[in-house]
């Protein structure tokens, strides 16, 4: 897919959307090459304790609904991890352009330096608000945000 290109699963309420960030949740980012560095090693550690929580989850029975939303939480950082470890070295930049696998010339970024791809657009909720409504008056558009998610199938962590 190229950046931007997008495709309606479910009309206008799921939409496979190919957008990528260079840094945190909602594409906020802090202190240019290295923050993006303390970034990846704090998603490492961030897997490393929520995979251990989820282990202990899984041990103690826990509620399926939790052990459930913690395991999204866990394949959502992985996923994270994997791409802002290895898109960068692997793909060559995908701005104006499609991607393409291992470029002779070298991807477009180093370790740990790539952007995450975000795909998953619901758009729930479009409407408008009189414009003299304070703060919301205008076009609305409840659940703009793009994500992505690992999918990996749950099971029992020994």
């Amino acid at each position: 897919m190229y950046l931007g290109q997008e495709f309606h699963m479910a009309g206008d309420w799921f939409i496979i959307h190919f957008t990528e960030n260079n840094g945190m949740a909602f594409g906020l980012e802090f202190a240019g090459e290295y923050g993006k560095l303390a970034l990846s090693l704090f998603r490492i550690f961030a897997i490393g304790g929520i995979g251990w929580y989820l282990n202990h989850l899984v041990k103690n029975k826990a509620h399926v609904v939790l052990v459930s939303s913690i395991a999204f939480i866990f394949a959502g950082a992985m996923g994270n991890i994997i791409d802002s470890t290895f898109y960068g070295v692997i793909f060559s930049s995908s701005e104006f352009q499609l991607a393409s696998l291992f470029p002779a010339e070298g991807g477009y970024s180093s370790l740990l330096h790539g952007k995450v791809v975000d795909m998953f657009y619901f758009p729930i909720l479009k409407g408008h608000f009189p414009d003299w409504v304070p703060i919301w008056g205008g076009d609305i558009l409840f659940f703009s945000d793009r994500f992505s998610i690992l999918l990996m199938p749950l099971f029992q962590l020994e």
